[in-house]
């Protein structure tokens, strides 16, 4: 019974600490941000993503020093598949999300070719460590391509000014963020083993929705309170720093060989992006129905994934 019941509680208090750990990360960064002056579409790129991209560094990075390759590379698949489906497509079924021909052409475009270059690089079932650095060096190039080729989407400067104590709110933020991404792996391992499902299934699923929570929390928020500009910034920025940063550097610490079952769903990811870079240029907008669209394939997929049991 142990072998089941401790990794639900740990799953439990990962997700807390995950959830406010991130939050913390993501409030205080936002408002040392706006100090300098950053727009809605900027912090959305770069800090808001990075800030909820840290679970999924945390689970990541982890998982590959423990020798966990199929959890390290599905949890980067899986949360990249559940953002754009679940998530983007959550806030879209909620209220239609504005977007821009920037969005399109420059950030959807982009995550759509390393969408496909991370595909062609795990043909061979095997991140090795020279993929994994050409994936990070070009994560280098795209943040600074962004910081010198200034946004003209007006900044939003809300709530309180950032003062002295963000910056041990931010530092207590990832402690939070890493603990809970370490217990998520062990969890997540133990369930794999206990329940039947191969490390990939539970990687790709429970992991990917777990370390998503702060990008679901963020974008929500933003999107009802009509800032498009941080809610698809962010999504889309988080994918891309788990596709390049994340897993470009779990890469660059040893390969990562992967389950045969897993191109499955990296192909699945390719599609989805495709999709929504489709959505968000028709009408630069992701309508309702749209988003009832990519929940729809969401579901789908989880449902696939949890009958391939394997």
């Amino acid at each position: 019974m142990n072998t089941v019941v401790l990794p639900i509680l740990a799953s439990a208090l990962s997700a807390g600490l995950l959830w406010k750990g991130s939050e913390w990360v993501v409030d205080s960064a936002v408002r040392i941000a706006n100090r300098f002056n950053m727009s809605d579409m900027a912090i959305g790129l770069t800090v808001v993503a990075i800030g909820t991209s840290a679970p999924e560094f945390a689970v990541t990075v982890n998982a590959a020093l423990r020798g966990l390759p199929d959890i390290s590379v599905s949890n980067v698949v899986g949360s990249n598949i559940f953002n754009l489906g679940f998530i983007l497509g959550g806030c879209a079924a909620i209220r239609t999300i504005a977007t821009t021909p920037t969005i399109v052409w420059r950030d959807g475009i982009f995550l759509l070719a390393m969408s496909c270059t991370l595909g062609l690089f795990l043909l061979d079932l095997t991140l090795s460590p020279g993929e994994g650095l050409v994936l990070f060096s070009t994560l280098i190039v795209y943040i600074a391509y962004l910081f010198l080729k200034k946004s003209h989407t007006p900044k939003v400067a809300e709530g309180r000014p950032a003062t002295w104590k963000d910056i041990p709110l931010l530092a207590l933020g990832l402690a939070g963020v890493v603990g809970g991404g370490h217990l998520l792996v062990w969890s997540a391992s133990s369930l794999a083993r206990g329940l039947g499902f191969s490390e990939w299934v539970i990687g790709v699923t429970i992991v990917a929705a777990g370390t998503s929570a702060p990008e679901f929390a963020t974008s929500l928020t933003a999107a009802v309170k009509g800032r498009h500009a941080i809610s698809i910034g962010n999504l889309i920025g988080s994918d891309l720093y788990n596709l390049l940063g994340v897993l470009g550097l779990a890469g660059m610490l040893g390969p990562l060989s992967i389950d045969p079952a897993g191109l499955t769903s990296l192909w699945l990811l390719v599609a989805v992006v495709l999709l929504v870079v489709i959505f968000m240029y028709t009408g630069f907008r992701v309508s309702r129905a749209e988003g009832f669209v990519l929940i729809g394939i969401n579901l789908i997929r989880w449902v696939l994934d949890f009958s391939a049991k394997g």
